[in-house]
């Protein structure tokens, strides 16, 4: 359906919409439960996401994994915007920052702004460990689904998890 929307099939579009809604709208949900004092809520974060993901000129998806994969780093670009524009509002009346969970009930905060920049040097170290901590903690998909979206075993995305959790929490303490 994204191929024949994509070629300009208004009807693929028009069958497609509640699907890409509610898959976004659970993705939004799974990202905000772990977003602490997040001043943003699901529904408002699936149409920033959505208008930018239908710009069909600018996006050429090569399947329902690659949507949802470019789905995942939208929304973290967005959280990520709006994470910076609340600091730059309140910078006169002291810091301000929004602490998120890389693991739910680990304990350990981390401030958003600095798990993306951890993250852009992890896409420069291995994109695909990346790309597994992106659709985990910004897609909110488990192991199997971040199986299928990127083509490889389970197990190996239970090993690339754990590596690049481990690099995460070494570039975070530093």
């Amino acid at each position: 359906m994204l191929q024949r929307w994509q070629s300009g099939d208004t009807e693929a579009l028009d069958a497609l919409l509640p699907n890409i809604y509610e898959e976004l709208k659970r993705l939004a949900k799974a990202q905000l439960r772990r977003d602490r004092g997040a001043s943003i809520q699901p529904t408002e974060l699936v149409a920033e996401a959505y208008l930018k993901l239908v710009d069909v000129a600018r996006i050429d998806f090569a399947g329902r994994a690659h949507f949802y994969s470019v789905a995942a780093r939208t929304m973290r670009r967005i959280l990520v915007e709006r994470y910076r524009r609340r600091v730059a509002l309140k910078r006169d009346s002291g810091p301000d920052t929004l602490s998120v969970q890389l693991d739910p009930g680990s304990g350990s905060d981390i401030e958003l702004e600095r798990l993306d920049h951890a993250l852009i040097d992890l896409e420069r170290l291995d994109p695909r460990q990346a790309d597994i901590v992106t659709l985990r903690f910004f897609g909110g998909l488990e192991g199997a689904e971040i199986a299928a979206a990127l083509g490889i075993s389970e197990r190996t995305v239970k090993r690339e998890w754990a590596m690049a959790k481990l690099w995460l929490y070494r570039e975070l303490a530093h």
